[in-house]
């Protein structure tokens, strides 16, 4: 782990997984501003504004998973000392049993204290119409590939 150029944010990322990992809802939200943001796409409202919101979304969040686990990789440090990117190897088990494994990075930023924006970036390619295109083209060039290989022989 990288040492910390801002121990106070360090303190306060650390502080504000392991909440959510406690599924510790008041911890939490103390840990954020009033006008804070959370975006994440796994939530209904994937872009949350203000604790009213979050609050919701932490309460949908905390009713559909047995357990968060958010193990700390890596602290990148903006130089502002304010703002970090967080690798994480999540490991969350649903309340039907099932275990979600992926890595995952968040954007968090603070001010005066306070998480004033937590958004979560997942190593999914698109969605859609432009994820079921790509879909489609790597189809396309996988049988090419395997064409050609075939008139080669």
């Amino acid at each position: 782990m990288t040492s910390p150029s801002s121990p106070e944010l360090d303190r306060l990322i650390r502080q504000l997984f392991g909440a959510v990992e406690r599924q510790d809802l008041p911890a939490t939200l103390a840990m954020l501003a009033d006008d804070a943001v959370m975006a994440d796409p796994h939530y209904p409202n994937p872009t949350m504004r203000g604790k009213a919101e979050i609050e919701a979304g932490l309460r949908w969040g905390f009713g559909s998973m047995q357990k968060f686990g958010f193990p700390i990789e890596q602290i990148y440090f903006a130089p502002d000392g304010q703002s970090a990117a967080v690798e994480v190897a999540t490991h969350h088990i649903l309340k039907v049993g099932m275990h979600l494994r992926f890595p995952q990075m968040f954007a968090v930023e603070m001010r005066n204290g306070k998480i004033t924006r937590l958004q979560a970036y997942e190593p999914y390619g698109p969605h859609g119409i432009a994820g079921a295109v790509l879909v489609i083209t790597r189809v396309v060039k996988a049988l090419q590939r395997g064409k050609t290989r075939l008139n080669r022989r």
